[in-house]
């Protein structure tokens, strides 16, 4: 589920950006995949309830996507953060959001536990703090 794991975070994240239905276009640009792609992909995961595709509309998550791209999300802050303080990687957010869906929850939790506390921590598009809060509320 890696490839639906990114279309379901970049809604989730684009849902708290913007009031949903999200744009099939700005998911392509978030992705950097053509709309034609984004748009057959939307369709295989309405067909799995995890979003409600409209054609020309956009995309809006279901409960059952809202909760997988939550924790799809709280990987991705991990990773993200990760890749930003021990790394030092220019394009953290990117690869971050590439790996999110094939990193187990116990791999994310033992990251979190490892990575450094800072009081000064950037916020959530800077690569936010694992251990800040990571659920946004649901719109």
């Amino acid at each position: 589920m890696s490839r639906a794991a990114q279309y379901l975070l970049a809604v989730y994240i684009l849902g708290h950006e913007n009031d949903p239905p999200i744009p099939t276009n700005a998911v392509a640009e978030t992705l950097d995949r053509s709309p034609a792609t984004v748009t057959e992909t939307f369709q295989r995961l309405d067909e799995d309830g995890l979003v409600e595709y409209e054609a020309y509309n956009g995309v809006t998550l279901t409960d059952a996507g809202r909760e997988r791209a939550g924790e799809l999300h709280e990987t991705y802050v991990t990773i993200s953060w990760f890749f930003q303080s021990l790394l030092e990687l220019d394009d953290y957010e990117k690869e971050a959001m590439e790996l999110a869906g094939l990193v187990s929850p116990t791999v994310a939790e033992r990251l979190t536990d490892t990575l450094p506390i800072e009081t000064d921590a950037p916020s959530h598009s800077e690569g936010a703090n694992p251990s800040a809060a990571t659920d946004y509320e649901s719109s």
